[in-house]
């Protein structure tokens, strides 16, 4: 059988050359993984499923079936080993390449990239879309705000913003607590999902709960075409990127709360005495809280 005699018993440390060398065995779709990939490792190496696929021409599934073929256990793990083969250590942590003792270049090339984090993402703004989430918000009987690790940040700053406005909104990043929360929504309710990468599983499954309850779905992403913005009615963009070493670095979770700014922003000017009402009010009851 031809996946039988592909199959890599050890671990594998290198992508480019195992693609190179068992690029003739595959089949005509995988190979046109295999050719994206060799293209342009780089664009691969910040790709989703979806996005590889799109950009191969084939479907999700022939690109989960390729990183079976070349020996990985998911798209995951075949991006991590593919980001060691194009990265040096010190880009895994900084995203940039520089010398582990210029503390000045440090900063210049951290604050460089998170101001190109915020200009890419103004870039990728939608007013009708936010216009739509905030009228979903604002007509919405409860809004449960999911995320799982660092987009749970994302999801208690959302809490945290709209409760002194005055709306219903409850942030939950326990995945058994958002699947049970979600089971409990209607067509009144609406669901504020954060996933950069859009392909979360906990917060995908959560969503599609949530949905199939009748319930509005707004996602926060990185990534207009993945599983989660399938399952929305408005998909508000960030643009940021990192390879799987990187998880959850400050540019893409500033890209992130920046589109959250634009949401909350946008719902406190459409209702602008309620939200004045509110702060005022919310604002008195933490006056004691401080010297």
């Amino acid at each position: 059988m031809k996946g039988k005699e592909l199959k890599v018993k050890e671990p594998v440390t290198s992508v480019l050359p195992l693609v190179r060398s068992l690029y003739a065995s595959l089949t005509k779709s995988e190979r046109k993984v295999g050719e994206t990939l060799l293209k342009d490792p780089q664009q691969a190496l910040y790709a989703t499923v979806s996005d590889l696929a799109e950009a191969s021409g084939v479907g999700e599934t022939t690109v989960l079936r390729f990183c079976r073929e070349m020996g990985f256990r998911s798209y995951q793990e075949f991006r991590l080993v593919l980001s060691r083969d194009l990265m040096r250590p010190e880009e895994h942590l900084s995203g940039f390449e520089i010398a582990q003792d210029d503390l000045s270049a440090l900063a210049h090339g951290l604050t460089t990239t998170n101001a190109k984090a915020l200009q890419d993402t103004l870039a990728l703004f939608d007013p009708q879309a936010l216009k739509r989430a905030v009228d979903i918000l604002l007509t919405s009987r409860r809004v449960h705000v999911y995320g799982v690790g660092s987009s749970g940040v994302a999801a208690q700053d959302a809490k945290y913003k709209f409760i002194r406005m005055g709306l219903p909104v409850e942030a939950i990043t326990d995945p058994h607590l958002q699947a049970m929360s979600a089971t409990t929504l209607g067509s009144e309710d609406a669901v504020l999902a954060f996933s950069f990468s859009g392909s979360t599983k906990d917060t995908f499954d959560s969503v599609k709960l949530a949905r199939a309850a009748g319930a509005r779905i707004i996602c926060i992403t990185a990534h207009a075409r993945s599983p989660l913005t399938r399952l929305a009615d408005v998909v508000l963009l960030n643009a940021a990127r990192e390879t799987p070493l990187q998880g959850g670095n400050l540019s893409s979770r500033i890209a992130q709360l920046h589109v959250l700014d634009f949401l909350y922003t946008a719902t406190a000017l459409a209702a602008r005495d309620r939200a004045l009402h509110f702060a005022e009010q919310t604002a008195k009851a933490v006056l004691d809280k401080l010297y």
